[in-house]
């Protein structure tokens, strides 16, 4: 009787601690699984950060409302070669160090107005020579910038209210101004 109880409790022990380190994460969890890249929880947050600069909630929702950093990385991830996946890890990578070597803080900590001008800076800067902003940099911002648009066009809520949808023919308007053919 008493050896049952020792041996449960033994079991309990060794089971919690097998257990136990799969509980603690340090850099947390990522939303989406994707197949070809690989992200990190810091990653989603950064690209997150950049989609609500470009699509700001105001009266209507913005990026982080409707997930369009989940819809960057599915894009990426499914419909992008794989020089272009790499170049966006690297660009990230220069975009992450950019932003710490200008204002000693990560992106997600910059006010408003510097995120804008962060962005503003790469989107100015088409010469292609210019080493200020690197090439993978600017891929980088390119395809967060064309997919966090694609997806606010595309998303449920712009289709839905935003943009009125009616069959075709439409509606009837007995107002309509009309011309009356001049017959010969």
């Amino acid at each position: 009787m008493h050896r049952r109880t020792v041996i449960k409790n033994l079991a309990l022990i060794i089971g919690g601690a097998a257990i136990l380190p799969a509980c603690h994460r340090i850099e947390g969890k990522v939303s989406v699984t994707l197949k070809n890249v690989d992200i990190s929880a810091d990653q989603e947050k950064l690209v997150s950060d950049i989609a609500e600069t470009i699509i700001p909630k105001t009266t209507t929702p913005g990026a982080r409302d409707l997930n369009l950093h989940l819809f960057v990385f599915k894009m990426l991830d499914d419909c992008y070669k794989k020089e272009d996946q790499q170049a966006f890890m690297t660009g990230m990578g220069q975009f992450t160090d950019a932003v710490k070597n200008k204002y000693d803080k990560p992106f997600s900590d910059l006010s408003q107005k510097q995120r804008e001008d962060v962005l503003l800076s790469i989107e100015n800067d088409k010469d292609e020579k210019c080493t200020a902003n690197p090439k993978e940099l600017k891929s980088f911002y390119g395809i967060v910038k064309n997919q966090t648009v694609n997806g606010y066009v595309k998303s449920k809520y712009f289709m839905t209210k935003q943009v009125v949808y009616e069959l075709v023919p439409g509606r009837y308007n007995a107002r309509f101004p009309y011309k009356q053919k001049q017959s010969a």
